[in-house]
């Protein structure tokens, strides 16, 4: 099957727009050849100036001839603004489209996605890749046509007058060809993927970093927290000394060639001049010095062109590194589950297809039941509940909600059961009202108070200049860390779903906040399946059954007093987080 062009699929996502894309290719090239009809005229005035010679009143139509070729100079301008005109409908079409179909394929992608992926990498694609896409439609396609009519309306008038000046004129345009093949291709195209990679990747990290300064100046940790940002700013510096240093001496010889074509026609000159100087021949050599600048310009455009086709290409692989990640998959008949139920069977999962760090996990949950798991860090905790709610699709076993497998519920039905409460809070630039509204869409201002009142939020909202009208700013940052959580709570309450993820909610919190959060999460978890990730072991004390997870595996599960009594892992963890709590600071 042959393989859909670059150009094709752009035009795929125009729509009934395409036509004025095409629209744009044919005034772009009619706005370069009416922009040469102005250099016939000059022609023209130069042939009657030197007619006229020394009597130059004789020369009576310069006027004629000046306000003409004005005139056609303001033609082909209007002409190409109607030529751009027509481009950017097209473009801007394109470009929203393109964002469009990436956001909408995130929504049917697992919730995992986008934290494997990059949120960095997520947003230049989204932004840079489909802007490089709208800059090639609106701008470049246009200029593409432009300077390929130019060429032949050049071609014509350079033969035209005298086609021995007009060779010699093209001879430097070929020589500027070939040396441009030199620096164009597969291999500056692969050059071109690695400039689009490293940028990326200085994205991403620049993202992490700007998210992760509070906690890096707390703990006076700049430099080194720093040091993986400058390692890509470094790789970046690298990549792009080294394409100068390539491209130095082909361009060096291009700037030279293209812009030689003086040394050309003076050379031309004193050969077609040796028996003596005519006044046509005068006229046409004035003619070609005044016009060929416009082949050095032209053949510039056409240069960088071909690497604009280049920099479209690369954006479009990377939007289709999202377009063509796999979305989740449900059957033809979706099924429903019959309880708040959660069970796993030898499920095995790999984030890489390769390193699996979910190996074998078998557990079940009964509806109202609270199961915690536990464990050493990177034991695969937050993995297992995530996957519980497919965040991710497992490569082997089977997870069933009221007995009906994830796969065959539907996405959206799925996550109508769940309520997540994560460490990390997600607010928006909005007010406190809008935030937790998001818990259920449509749920009035009455609702949204009750939920915020039970996840105690009226302690803080009240105090607030317009309370829960006040726009908290971006990611609640007019907000304590307490305080966004309990927002985050407030939407768990207004969602009111069966099973309730808690992503160990009060880890980084001060004791006053710690303990209003605690007394919100036990009204919100009461009759509810309840999956926590605890790190806190005086936080689990209550759960029905303890799952300690090490190193993708369930190593103990029951209830804390048979695995306080089992002395195992749990048994450890405890008595050393005991411990931890009777120390004290001392002055020496």
């Amino acid at each position: 099957m042959k393989k859909q062009s670059d150009l094709s699929r752009l035009m795929s996502y125009a729509g009934n727009y395409r036509a004025f894309t095409y629209a744009s290719w044919v005034l772009s090239a009619v706005s370069a050849l009416v922009a040469l009809v102005p250099f016939v005229y000059i022609w023209k005035i130069l042939r009657d100036v030197l007619n006229a010679a020394p009597d130059y009143a004789q020369a009576v139509n310069i006027p004629r001839y000046g306000w003409m070729a004005v005139l056609f100079a303001v033609l082909s301008y209007l002409i190409y603004i109607a030529a751009l005109m027509c481009s950017h409908l097209s473009a801007f079409r394109v470009a929203t489209n393109l964002r469009l179909a990436v956001s909408e394929h995130l929504a049917v992608l697992p919730l995992g996605f986008a934290e494997t992926f990059g949120s960095g990498k997520l947003r230049k694609i989204i932004h840079e890749s489909t802007g490089a896409a709208e800059t090639y439609l609106a701008h470049q396609l246009p200029d593409q046509y432009n300077a390929i009519a130019t060429p032949v309306g050049l071609l014509v008038l350079l033969l035209a007058f005298d086609w021995r000046l007009g060779l010699l004129s093209l001879a430097p345009v070929v020589l500027a060809f070939l040396i441009m093949a030199t620096m164009t291709g597969k291999q500056m195209a692969e050059k071109m993927r690695q400039y689009g990679n490293a940028l990326e990747s200085m994205s991403n990290e620049a993202v992490e970093y700007v998210r992760g300064i509070p906690v890096v100046k707390t703990f006076g940790q700049s430099v080194f927290s720093f040091k993986k940002f400058k390692a890509t700013i470094d790789e970046y510096e690298k990549w792009v000394i080294s394409y100068t240093k390539d491209l130095r001496l082909p361009m060096m010889f291009y700037t030279a060639a293209v812009n030689g074509v003086f040394a050309f026609l003076i050379a031309g000159g004193l050969l077609f001049t040796a028996h003596g100087v005519t006044p046509e021949f005068l006229l046409n050599l004035l003619f070609y010095i005044i016009i060929t600048p416009v082949i050095s310009l032209t053949l510039t455009r056409m240069m960088y062109m071909s690497e604009s086709k280049m920099v479209v290409a690369d954006a479009l692989a990377r939007i289709d590194s999202v377009l063509e990640a796999a979305p989740m998959q449900v059957q033809a008949v979706p099924q429903y589950p019959k309880d708040s139920s959660v069970t796993l069977r030898d499920v095995h999962f790999s984030y890489d297809g390769k390193t699996e760090v979910i190996k074998g996990v078998s557990l079940e949950i009964q509806p109202g039941q609270t199961v915690a798991f536990v464990g050493p860090s990177g034991g695969g905790k937050t993995t297992v509940s995530r996957l519980a709610a497919r965040f991710w699709d497992y490569q082997k076993g089977s997870i069933t909600v009221g007995g009906m497998e994830v796969s065959r519920i539907d996405p959206e039905k799925l996550m109508s059961l769940y309520s997540i409460v994560f460490q990390d809070v997600t607010l928006f630039d909005n007010t406190i009202l809008e935030n937790i509204r998001l818990g259920r869409k449509g749920a009035t201002d009455e609702e949204v108070l009750a939920a915020a009142k039970l996840a105690n939020c009226e302690e803080f909202a009240e105090k607030l200049p317009d309370k829960w009208n006040t726009n908290i700013g971006e990611n609640g940052c007019a907000l304590s860390g307490g305080e966004r959580q309990r927002i985050s709570i407030a939407r768990a309450f207004l969602k009111d779903a069966p099973i309730i993820l808690l992503d160990e909610a009060t880890a980084s919190l001060d004791v006053e906040n710690e303990t209003a959060i605690q007394e919100a999460l036990s009204r919100l978890i009461k009759d509810k399946t309840v999956l926590i990730i605890a790190h806190r072991m005086r936080t689990v004390s209550s759960a029905d059954k303890i799952v300690v997870l090490k190193d993708g595996a369930v190593a103990e599960q029951g209830s804390p007093a048979q695995l306080l009594h089992k002395g195992g892992i749990f048994a450890h963890m405890v008595q050393l987080q005991t411990k931890s709590q009777g120390w004290s600071l001392v002055k020496a």
